[in-house]
């Protein structure tokens, strides 16, 4: 069901028994899987693959090219109660271009997942997650880093800073605890 007022972008598929309010907004070439909820003012990046069973509510973000598995739900309010409405404490969430949110997974709001991150199959996400980090457990904690590609980078010793990905032509800089600068190649 995509109710009046929905923006769908041309490409974009909706499958069985899956409901997108009337002031979302689903970009081009998206695949949103059966059994999905997307709720008002929730907006999706063009390329977006979104799997069965997630829930999508009010104050989310996701931006071009997400992958989210199976059963994933995204929160709004850090302190429901079904007694008290709390409409106007709903906590925006991003989610960067590129990101992959492994199945069964649970997002908290008012968290920003960065550009190309990857979050781990059930997983509880409880503060921001920084670009190309990899993330798993409940609750997640940072358990290294991943290409644009992929595939799990090589931790950085005090030599090598820099490393190279022949998959993807990228470079990417280390320092300290995280990745600084990524230049993209052009495979």
């Amino acid at each position: 069901m995509v109710e009046d007022g929905a923006v769908v972008g041309t490409g974009t598929k909706i499958w069985h028994f899956s409901v997108v309010r009337g002031s979302a907004v689903i970009g081009k070439n998206c695949n949103i899987g059966s059994y999905v909820y997307i709720d008002n003012d929730v907006i999706i990046g063009n390329g977006c693959k979104i799997q069965n069973f997630t829930t999508i509510y009010k104050g989310v973000i996701i931006r071009d090219n997400v992958f989210i598995g199976p059963n994933v739900t995204f929160t709004n309010v850090v302190n429901p109660r079904a007694f008290i409405e709390r409409k106007n404490e709903f906590a925006e969430t991003l989610v960067g271009t590129g990101v992959t949110i492994g199945a069964g997974s649970v997002v908290l709001c008012g968290n920003k997942i960065d550009e190309y991150a990857f979050i781990g199959a059930d997983s509880l996400i409880t503060k921001d997650i920084g670009m190309h980090e990899l993330w798993f457990g409940k609750p997640a904690q940072k358990m290294g880093y991943m290409s644009r590609f992929g595939r799990i980078l090589p931790k950085a010793s005090n030599k090598e800073k820099i490393f190279r990905c022949e998959d993807m032509g990228d470079v990417y800089v280390y320092d300290e605890n995280r990745i600084t600068n990524v230049t993209y190649g052009n495979k």
